[in-house]
């Protein structure tokens, strides 16, 4: 099973190659859920605030399916 994965606003500097809201290929198996898939990609848990896949914004329990499209910010602050 494949999904295709973003990283916004820093999150890039935990995956080699990784580049600001780049695409990349992730091979999962079944049951995967989106807080296997951050420690898959060494991303901490904690620098995660927003995690949609497919456009919605879901839980880190959720269940992934193949060819969903996960985006992955930080928290964001600003002034």
């Amino acid at each position: 099973m494949h999904l295709e994965v973003r990283v916004f606003s820093g999150l890039e500097k935990h995956i080699p190659g990784a580049r600001f809201g780049q695409p990349i290929k992730v091979n999962i198996t079944e049951h995967f859920t989106c807080r296997m898939l951050l420690d898959k990609l060494n991303i901490p848990e904690k620098e995660v605030f927003i995690v949609l896949v497919n456009g919605v914004n879901t839980a880190l329990d959720d269940a992934l399916a193949d060819g969903d499209r996960i985006s992955l910010f930080p928290p964001v602050g600003g002034g």
